[in-house]
């Protein structure tokens, strides 16, 4: 085993070099007035000028922006370039011949201060694009000279475009006589994810839909991942988003994790393949033979994260909450969490995580008692292995839960220090950018103490060769995808390409390739003909799942109903039967009735994944200060096992010098949705009756609808199959259920014995806990999964 604190030698031989030189340049040029053709678009608000450029990019400007078109004859033909600064020359930084590295070295060195400080901050999440551009966003762009842009909003591809244009042309109006004109990068979180209730996801039809990233995971072929990372870019370009703030590539080696979705599972060698693919897909183009062509009009950057991986939270606890700050290494394995960055390593850009390192003894594992974007020793590992790309914040660093008028932050271990010396701190520490932060004066105040410290002999550089250093490493960002040349989006073309029937169809067969089967008994699920279900009748039970409060909502509304969309299942059956819900004096749904199941031929449920709250509900800490146990069973777990921990890993350290005991022994669960298990036990019970009374043989059929592990001990005896599908849609489940789709899925990440297997397991290791064994004999765990003839092939 590995020293539970890693040399930077060791981590570094992990972490391999990376170049970002995109080829070599030629000497610029300029002509006469442009001669190449022109026209002036309009999407309804802004107008453009768009100029087709043989042999170059096309080129994109505001008419009152004051650029001109700089022409260049060649023997390949005449060339645009655009004149963004008024000089009527052809400078490097113009000139998209010229590598990307070069170009942005050479605007950074033009750059004033207070626009690195600008290009900086990342902002804080946007999310109705449809109101247009707002005084707020006039602000940041104009006084803040932020250019990186959170795009939370929904997927309406017009409303995109407008607002897109309308701040991309506000941008270009900012330029001026020693003010270099400067893009806005806007970026998104994924908005791509089939299931409605998968978080990180934008509302709206107006894009292909496709499973989580554990879904696509769950496909084992990074054909599928490449498919989706070229789909999802492209339809990001066409609504002007040019960062994807992912592949999330944590390794989930603890199953608890309330963001195991958003990875690729718990093995170190599958999810590094899969960030591979999903890198190399996004930050490629590709020809019409699906050979990769280098950045392109469809490229974007990718954002690797969490940097050096969030996923061995104490007892499955999230660090965007105080619950769970600290990750821990109690199997001595911070090494392998390292991997998947190494295959990514080509990403433009990375994030850092949250969370506070602890070795198994109780000490920080770096030395350090900060999170990931103060802890210069984790960024070393990344810097001094010769990773040169942007290193981002995740969100909300800079903000501490216990700052005044703060409902949350995220500043672990930097709580006493000033918003400026956080900020000079993640500076200290080697990263460029500041997630989720709008104002650029903390940022020069940084500046300012970075240039004291060098005057001092504390730096060994000054201030403003630290800033043109983090400035250069942005503008790639912004140069790669063609953003100078090109930053206008044609409306009519973005509706054709966003959600076009061929990326939806492609989309819908990933998620049906995604599903994994675990238990057909007596081949319940076969392959069938949409005309077998014509004349039957089936049961959809309802359930009752309760909310959590969170920093943003106290509200703890009730979701009820079917447990399977209805709707979907009457385009296959003659009848679709569900409960008539019983309710309290005050309308609440307290149960339900069942219908008459004498008729019924067959049973669908639709189980939630246990469901322990989100990342801003504190799930694993109560208001009074005790902690509790996160499960991955339906029905309440209390945590007395030989196996759970009486004293904590990691803990605070309190006033007198010891640490806090975050331990939740002889605690209970809280889950949202056990009655998905009483619904689904209730429905056994009803059909066993009728098959009593009749005869006949009614197949239970369930469908967990998983975002992570789970334990299906307490139900997996009782039905005839079981399927599990990773933030799919309900159309994907029910086709893969009835035996339209052979399941071809397998299991990213294992399924445990119980949770005293999850309690023997240790939060940094993956693979490393006892599988359940169902009545079959087979045993859940990695890269298992069963099709319509029996076991998958593991090859």
């Amino acid at each position: 085993m590995p020293s539970p604190k890693p040399s930077l030698r060791t981590c570094l031989a992990l972490f391999a070099t990376t170049g970002l030189a995109l080829g070599a340049g030629l000497a610029p040029a300029h002509g006469a007035p442009s001669g190449l053709v022109t026209r002036t678009l309009s999407d309804g608000r802004t107008s453009f000028v768009q100029v087709d450029n043989p042999g170059g990019p096309r080129l994109s400007y505001s008419p009152s922006s004051g650029v001109t078109i700089l022409e260049v004859r060649t023997s390949a033909g005449l060339l645009g370039f655009k004149d963004m600064n008024g000089n009527r020359q052809l400078d490097t930084w113009e000139d998209w011949r010229q590598p990307v590295a070069a170009r942005a070295k050479a605007l950074s060195g033009e750059l004033r201060k207070e626009q690195i400080a600008g290009l900086m901050l990342f902002s804080s999440h946007e999310r109705d694009a449809a109101a247009g551009l707002s005084d707020a966003q006039r602000k940041y762009l104009k006084e803040d000279q932020l250019r990186n842009v959170l795009n939370a909003g929904p997927n309406d591809v017009t409303a995109n475009v407008t607002w897109v244009n309308q701040m991309q042309a506000y941008a270009e109006a900012q330029a001026a006589p020693g003010m270099p004109y400067v893009p806005v990068n806007f970026s998104s979180d994924p908005r791509s994810t089939a299931a409605s209730d998968s978080a990180y996801n934008a509302a709206g039809t107006d894009i292909s839909r496709w499973p989580s990233n554990l879904g696509l995971s769950a496909t084992f072929r990074t054909s599928t991942m490449l498919d989706f990372a070229r789909t999802s870019s492209a339809e990001y370009r066409a609504m002007g988003i040019t960062t994807a703030l992912g592949p999330q590539i944590d390794l989930a080696t603890e199953p608890r994790w309330l963001r195991v979705d958003g990875t690729f599972g718990e093995n170190a060698a599958h999810t590094a393949a899969m960030a591979k693919a999903y890198v190399d897909g996004s930050q490629d183009s590709y020809d019409e033979r699906g050979r990769a062509t280098g950045w392109g009009s469809e490229s974007i950057n990718t954002m690797i994260k969490h940097f050096p991986g969030d996923g061995a939270g104490e007892g499955g606890r999230e660090a965007h909450m105080n619950a769970g700050k600290y990750a821990v290494y109690p199997g001595d394995n911070f090494e392998e969490h390292l991997v998947p960055f190494t295959a990514a390593k080509d990403s433009m850009s990375m994030m850092s995580s949250y969370s506070i390192a602890i070795a198994k003894d109780g000490s920080p594992l770096t030395g350090n008692r900060v999170g990931s974007a103060y802890d210069k020793t984790k960024i070393d590992i990344a810097r001094k292995a010769g990773y040169d790309g942007v290193i981002c914040t995740d969100w909300g660093v800079t903000t501490g839960y216990t700052d005044p008028n703060s409902r949350f932050g995220m500043a672990w271990g930097m709580e006493s220090a000033s918003v400026e010396e956080r900020h000079y701190a993640v500076l200290k520490a080697g990263l460029d950018m500041f997630g989720g932060n709008n104002n650029k004066l903390p940022v020069l105040a940084a500046h300012q103490m970075w240039q004291k410290d060098f005057e001092a002999g504390r730096n060994p550089i000054s201030a403003d060769e630290r800033f043109r250093q983090s400035g250069e490493r942005i503008l790639r960002m912004l140069f790669a995808p063609g953003l100078f040349e090109d930053p206008y989006l044609d409306l009519a073309r973005s509706k054709a390409v966003v959600a076009s029937a061929d990326k939806v169809e492609r989309g819908y067969q990933a998620q049906l390739d995604s599903v994994v089967m675990l238990k057909n008994a007596n081949r319940t699920i076969k392959k069938s003909p949409l005309a077998k279900y014509r004349n039957k009748t089936v049961y959809i039970p309802s359930t009752i799942q309760h909310g959590f409060p969170s920093v943003f909502s106290q509200s703890t509304s009730d979701v009820t109903g079917p447990m399977l969309d209805v709707a979907v299942a009457k385009q296959y059956f003659k009848q679709v039967l569900t409960d008539t819900p019983i309710t309290d004096l005050k309308g609440n749904v307290v149960g339900y009735e069942q219908p008459d199941l004498s008729t019924v031929d067959m049973v669908l449920v639709g189980m939630r994944g246990p469901d322990n709250g989100d990342n801003f509900t504190g799930a694993g800490l109560t208001k009074d200060g005790t902690f509790y146990p996160l499960s991955l069973q339906w029905k309440p777990y209390t945590a007395i096992g030989k196996n759970v921990r009486k004293v904590s890993i990691a803990g605070d350290i309190l006033p007198d010098g010891s640490q806090e005991n975050r331990s939740y022994f002889g605690r209970t669960s809280r889950i949202g949705n056990e009655y998905d298990l009483t619904a689904t036990l209730n429905a056994v019970r009803a059909v066993k009756k009728v098959e009593k009374r009749t005869g006949r043989e009614i197949p239970v059929v369930v469908a967990v609808k998983a975002k992570t592990s789970f334990i299906p001990a307490e139900f997996e005896r009782k039905v005839d199959a079981l399927v599990v599908g990773y933030s799919v849609s309900d159309r994907a489940l029910i086709d893969t259920m009835l035996g339209f789709h052979n399941p071809t899925g397998r299991l990213p990440i294992t399924s445990p014995r119980n949770m005293d297997a999850v309690e023997a397991q240790a939060e940094d290791v993956g693979e490393d806990m006892a599988p359940y064994r169902d009545s079959a004999g087979n045993t859940y765990r990695f890269g298992f999964g069963l099709n319509w003839k029996g076991t998958i092939s593991r090859r």
